[in-house]
């Protein structure tokens, strides 16, 4: 396992333990008032479908923001610069913008509790259970990924083992989400996205004046690095060395396009907290309005990374043990003083819960009701898959707690996240988006298209770039490609399969394909509500040019 660099313990008193005792107690206060709300299944995996669209789209960028995210992003702008900004401007905004707009009203329309459900109504069952067990992999894949983020911080905070660390923080989601279901979860992710500015924001002031401003930062790196490392698209031509390892095809590509829109459009940690909102006009609206604060988090998450990268150079090499992912540990260890050192600990045990907790609820939703209601135990009561979904908590926390000690192999754990998502979320999201615009699309298209991409972004990854069978300069510039190869070879699966199989009755396919239209898919407009903010189509544009305008001061 890799241990927390020597010397990156942080000098905490009884006001930082204090404020954190406050948190903890908070966070299962609002597990144990929310218990009371949870009387049906539907209670417990999508809150009773009663949330409004603030509630329910800060909890959408809040489920994203979690340990992975900061700690991650952060050791990303340490190890390949400002380059990393293209994860949320173009590896996000579009695709969240697409969700909101194109997407929900199929998922919500169709009243699924699930994206596997989804797959169910238009493919059939096989690419149902397939689609179910896959994301159920990757969601203790990534809880894992989580919960061995904030063991660094634990480790960081106590100096405890990393496996003490890993049971003790597993523990406090595994209860609150046991508690009170996805409602818990929701109102905790709330609280958490303001927890976790309190303390980014201060780190990030702090630092910058460290380092004497970004004009500072900036010459210190350009000095260190290269011009290229404080730009987001000089050098990324094609044939030209980067520090990312790609080229501005597999950026636009294999990041915007396949990787982006495959992780947020499919992805039910995000989409469940979409799904639970009140009516359709929230749902469409939740993506939405996560997408303006998702457009200014590189401020508070990639900065910091290359505030580190000035204070310590030698992070990410063998010289001190400094891990990329050290990144944040090291400005909090360096830069704040007690009692905000405090908040910026909780903030950090906050994004973790966050994170995990977004990752488990999901678990929990879709191995209840895509695995063990319909092929396991049928015909219920509905008290059974609520017991149900409270015991697989309890055994997805537990394999979580195992599957991160697999993420403490990765010096960058962003890279090993996007691995995930290459293999797991651009497979489904080529079944998706072929089968939601194609009305041909067979069942079985929708399974080989699934299998075939998810093996071929595998074989790419292992095979090709990591026995050196193509030169591919870094772990990301893999994934990128990794993603492509998964996209086209899903792609030329599904539309082969198609040609050879039998189609479903075009009756089937109401409300599960672009231009037809089921119950529920369309809701009248409230009269008198012609408010900007409650507008879909002027939310969405609003968030693409906003991102597109962030673009300019870093372009070249």
């Amino acid at each position: 396992m890799t241990n927390l660099a020597e010397g990156l313990r942080l000098h905490t008193n009884a006001l930082d333990y204090t404020l954190l005792a406050i948190y903890f107690v908070v966070v299962l206060g609002i597990g144990f008032a929310a218990r009371r709300s949870v009387k049906t299944s539907l209670d417990f995996f999508l809150s009773g479908r009663s949330l409004p669209a603030w509630i329910t789209g800060l909890a959408f960028v809040a489920a994203n923001l979690g340990a992975t995210e900061i700690l991650g992003m952060a050791a990303n702008g340490a190890q390949y610069g400002v380059y990393t900004v293209h994860w949320y401007w173009v590896g996000a905004i579009p695709a969240m913008v697409f969700l909101g707009l194109v997407m929900m009203p199929f998922y919500y329309g169709s009243k699924v509790r699930s994206v596997p459900e989804f797959l169910l109504h238009r493919f059939g069952p096989s690419s149902h259970l397939l689609s179910s067990v896959i994301f159920a992999v990757s969601a203790v894949l990534i809880a894992g990924v989580n919960l061995y983020a904030m063991a660094i911080v634990l480790e960081a905070l106590l100096g405890w083992p990393q496996w003490v660390a890993i049971v003790v923080a597993g523990f406090f989601v595994l209860a609150y989400i046991t508690l009170g279901g996805l409602s818990s979860a929701i109102y905790n992710e709330v609280l958490q996205f303001f927890v976790i500015l309190a303390a980014l924001i201060p780190l990030t002031v702090v630092g910058l004046k460290r380092v004497g401003g970004w004009g500072g930062l900036s010459d210190s790196l350009t000095d260190s690095k290269s011009e290229a490392f404080m730009t987001a698209w000089d050098g990324t031509g094609i044939g030209s060395a980067n520090p990312l390892g790609a080229n501005w095809l597999t950026i636009v590509l294999g990041l915007g396009f396949v990787m982006s829109f495959g992780y947020w459009t499919t992805n039910f940690a995000e989409v469940q907290r979409a799904l639970s909102a009140k009516n359709l006009s929230a749902g469409k609206r939740t993506p939405l309005i996560a997408a303006f604060p998702k457009i200014m988090i590189p401020m508070v998450v990639v900065v910091p990374g290359l505030i580190a990268l000035v204070m310590e150079p030698t992070i990410g090499t063998k010289e001190d043990g400094l891990q990329y992912n050290d990144a944040i540990p090291v400005l909090m260890r360096d830069l704040l003083p007690n009692g905000v050192l405090g908040v910026a600990v909780t903030g950090l045990l906050a994004a973790f819960m966050a994170g995990m907790a977004a990752n488990i609820s999901s678990f929990n939703t879709v191995f209840t009701n895509d695995i063990w209601a319909p092929y396991v135990k049928k015909d219920q009561p509905d008290a059974h898959y609520v017991l149900t979904a409270r015991v697989v908590t309890v055994i997805g926390v537990l394999i979580g707690m195992g599957t991160a000690f697999i993420a403490s192999t990765f010096s960058n754990i962003m890279n090993y996240l996007q691995t995930l998502f290459s293999f797991f979320n651009v497979p489904l999201f080529v079944v998706f988006i072929i089968g939601m615009f194609w009305k041909r699309t067979t069942p079985a298209a929708g399974f080989w298209g699934l299998l075939s991409g998810t093996v071929a972004a595998m074989i790419n990854y292992f095979w090709f770039y990591k026995e050196g069978v193509i030169d591919i300069p870094s772990d990301q510039g893999a994934n990128f490609v990794s993603s492509i190869v998964a996209f086209v070879v899903g792609s030329v699966v599904m539309v082969v399969v198609t040609l050879v199989t039998k189609p479903k009755p075009v009756e089937q396919l109401a409300g599960l394909v672009y231009g037809t239209v089921s119950p529920g898919m369309e809701e009248p407009p409230a009269e008198g509500d012609d408010a900007w903010y409650r507008k879909p189509a002027l939310l969405g544009w609003g968030a693409i040019i906003l991102a597109a305008a962030c673009y300019v001061p870093f372009s070249f």
